[in-house]
């Protein structure tokens, strides 16, 4: 204690009354502002020292990350997604071919038994209940296709919280289908639904976008909003009649015999087919950092073409989106939008039977109409980037699984060895590229519209329609090419 030595007396100190106060009120709001401080995140309460305080402590999160925070932080990636519309738009044409899809379950519904015919195959057995998505895995897929999918579905239900029934399917993450439409003619025994990325003519597998819309990693292809973006910078670099006039096709052709009958195509020092024809080797991509196959830098040429690999490819949409002409060949599978697209308006039809020579009359005949062959690419490109944007690869999502669930004939289950996913359970344990695509990928907030309005099925005349022009206007193409080739034989 200090002590006032006055008289040859000790007197303690004394302090007025005000500061007491002053101090008493400092000390409660220094109380108060550390407790709101702690209770924001912003200030450990317990940090100080001395202060013997019991506090309540948020629950650490279970996955060691709290991933939705972390990328909500970041910079709002979600305007790429919410197009601004004074109301909710008509659904794309393609969208009809949902109804077709499940055409084969509309009388009957889908039982229970049909779910578990369907895990056969199955890679994962996705179950919604209460906008909350569950998962039970039977086997791995192919690379990291299956997260992929499965993240897509938990983004589709953070764009459109609560507005998805209850259901549950079994999905197929391979690339062929398998439910053949012969193998249930005549029976009573209805088809297994099995959900896919592609189907054709002869199956009955329901198809539905595939895992690269957000992101393939193991070979750096971006999720396909930031992609889109890319390759419509890469499309203004090169002008149309500036671009390189010959045919252009980059992959790997040992997946399939067709394509390496494409690589005969290639030009030789006998032959000249209008190609330019490159073999990707991923290997050794993958070792020189990807640093020549950045698909933006790909729209060099006037004409690209698609084939098909084991099945459909993930390539389609990438080559599609340039203004090039794409130079379609003939395929056997499809994928969920490919079907709403049109010969002679948004790509051009070639042979599978007669490769080489389809090319090379396709090339001619652009570089002697350019203005159409300008205009044939600009409207493909144009589909791909208006028509299968995210905001409607979400759109489809939605009413696909929207209807399918109207069939189910049973109440949706969560199996016991389920677990839940979320933006947090993928995207925690994820690493390096998975990681990064994982939070390019994430929807930071709710769709700010409803989905688009579904259009209704098509009557039987009206889809004979659709499918018998597609089948002229590609007869009308292979017309103009013999006649060309008939014409150089019968010169002088």
């Amino acid at each position: 204690m200090k002590m006032n030595i006055k008289d040859g007396q000790h007197k303690p100190v004394t302090f007025p009354r005000k500061s007491i106060v002053k101090a008493t009120v400092f000390i409660v709001v220094l109380f108060i502002s550390a407790a709101l401080l702690d209770f924001l995140g912003y200030l450990d309460f317990n940090a100080f020292a001395g202060l013997k305080l019991i506090t309540k402590r948020k629950e650490p999160n279970p996955y060691g990350c709290d991933f939705v925070q972390n990328q909500s932080n970041q910079t709002n990636r979600t305007s790429r997604l919410n197009p601004i519309r004074s109301k909710p738009s008509t659904c794309p044409s393609y969208f009809r071919w949902i109804h077709e899809d499940l055409r084969p379950w509309k009388q009957t519904g889908i039982t229970r038994g049909m779910i578990e015919e369907a895990s056969r195959t199955a890679h994962f057995r996705l179950v919604i209940r209460n906008g909350k998505a569950y998962v039970k895995r039977y086997r791995k897929s192919i690379q990291t296709r299956d997260d992929f999918t499965l993240w897509g579905v938990v983004q589709l239900l953070r764009w459109y919280p609560g507005k998805l029934p209850d259901l549950e399917l079994m999905f197929d993450a391979d690339d062929r289908p398998v439910v053949r439409s012969a193998d249930f003619i005549g029976q009573q025994k209805k088809p297994p639904p099995v959900f896919r990325y592609c189907s054709d003519d002869a199956s009955l597998d329901i198809v539905f976008p595939d895992w690269s819309f957000w992101g393939w990693a193991e070979v750096n292809i971006k999720p396909w909003g930031e992609s889109l973006e890319a390759i419509k910078e890469g499309n203004n670099m090169t002008q149309w009649k500036e671009r390189v006039a010959y045919a252009y096709w980059r992959g790997n052709p040992h997946v399939d015999p067709g394509r390496g009958d494409l690589l005969k195509c290639n030009v030789s020092e006998n032959e000249e087919w209008n190609t330019r024809l490159y073999i990707q080797d991923w290997d050794k991509e993958s070792k020189e950092g990807y640093k020549n196959s950045n698909l933006e830098n790909q729209c060099t040429h006037r004409y690209k073409i698609y084939i098909e690999g084991w099945a459909w490819s993930v390539s389609e949409k990438y080559i599609m989106a340039c203004d090039s002409m794409t130079l379609y060949v003939k395929p056997r599978f499809y994928d969920f939008y490919i079907r709403g697209m049109m010969p002679l308006q948004h790509y051009w039809p070639i042979r599978d039977d007669s490769k080489c020579t389809s090319l090379k009359f396709a090339v001619h005949w652009g570089n002697t109409h350019v203005d159409k062959a300008r205009e044939i690419g600009e409207l493909g490109s144009r589909f791909i980037r208006e028509e299968v944007n995210m905001k409607y690869v979400y759109d489809y999502m939605f009413h696909l699984l929207k209807e399918y669930a109207t069939l189910l004939k049973f109440k949706p289950e969560i199996p016991l060895d389920a677990e839940e996913i979320t933006p947090d359970s993928m995207g925690c344990p994820a690493t390096e590229r998975w990681r990064d695509f994982m939070a390019e990928s994430m929807v930071l907030s709710p769709s700010e519209e409803s989905p688009c309005e579904m259009l209704p099925p098509y009557d039987p005349l009206a889809l004979k329609e659709v499918l018998e022009r597609k089948a002229n206007l590609t007869r009308q193409v292979e017309l103009w090419e013999s006649k060309y080739f008939q014409d150089l034989t019968n010169k002088p």
